[in-house]
């Protein structure tokens, strides 16, 4: 099943600045999809406009076959953004009983987690006490207790150790595995290359090439390769 469809966006912002020309984007259940593509690109913007945090001005958007606009979409949906923003005058536990009631689940015990994590002990401290690599944890940790049919990733795991990135490269394989849809946007080329399945990049906001993983690195050697060669032949 397709549970991000976003076909033909194009987005400008008021002063006539184009953005978004002609994009589309999909993502499957049981899919991996990375979006990559340099800053400027359209990313985060493309991203903002799928989550309706930027209105709608072209094209089609449906999350698991509702409009995106609507609350079956946007219950079957989670976005983490690129900053650590979280209400520091909660505790994680209850940032995380927040979200869980916001989705209107219950969501299991996060101690387990937060150990794996290295935060064992930090569950009951307020946020406003956690470092910025913690706060990203945190984050990550609300989609893997949440577990959305469509989960999309802007960047959060930057910032976050070795060892936890990891942990997230597994758990986001298990994701997919249950059939979660999941959009990963990351310069981490390495990890796209082992964890997606395919590959959307952007630049200028049109989108450069839409391919499976392993024909890109097939073709081209590598991810990066494939992103230097188009930034230096756009440059000429």
């Amino acid at each position: 099943m397709t549970m991000l469809d976003a076909r033909s966006v194009h987005y400008s912002y008021e002063h006539g600045v184009q953005v978004l020309d002609d994009v589309d984007l999909r993502a499957d259940s049981g899919e991996v999809v990375g979006l990559i593509g340099p800053n400027g690109s359209g990313k985060s913007t493309l991203i903002q406009v799928v989550f309706d945090l930027l209105a709608h001005q072209s094209g089609t958007l449906t999350i698991g076959g509702h409009p995106h606009t609507g609350a079956a979409a946007k219950h079957a949906s989670l976005y983490l953004p690129s900053d650590d923003y979280l209400p520091q005058f909660l505790t994680g536990r209850e940032y995380l009983e927040m979200v869980g009631h916001l989705y209107g689940i219950d969501l299991p015990d996060p101690t387990e987690l937060f150990t794996r994590f290295g935060m064992q002990g930090r569950l009951d401290d307020l946020v406003e006490d956690y470092s910025h690599g913690m706060r990203k944890k945190t984050q990550l940790i609300s989609a893997l207790t949440t577990r959305r049919p469509l989960t999309v990733i802007d960047e959060t795991l930057n910032g976050i150790d070795v060892g936890s990135l990891r942990l997230c490269e597994n758990e986001i394989g298990r994701l997919r595995d249950e059939g979660g849809a999941v959009v990963l946007c990351t310069h981490d080329f390495a990890l796209l290359e082992r964890l997606a399945d395919r590959i959307v990049f952007l630049d200028l906001g049109r989108v450069v090439v839409d391919a499976p993983v392993r024909a890109l690195v097939d073709r081209h050697g590598s991810l990066a390769t494939l992103v230097f060669d188009h930034l230096d032949s756009a440059a000429r």
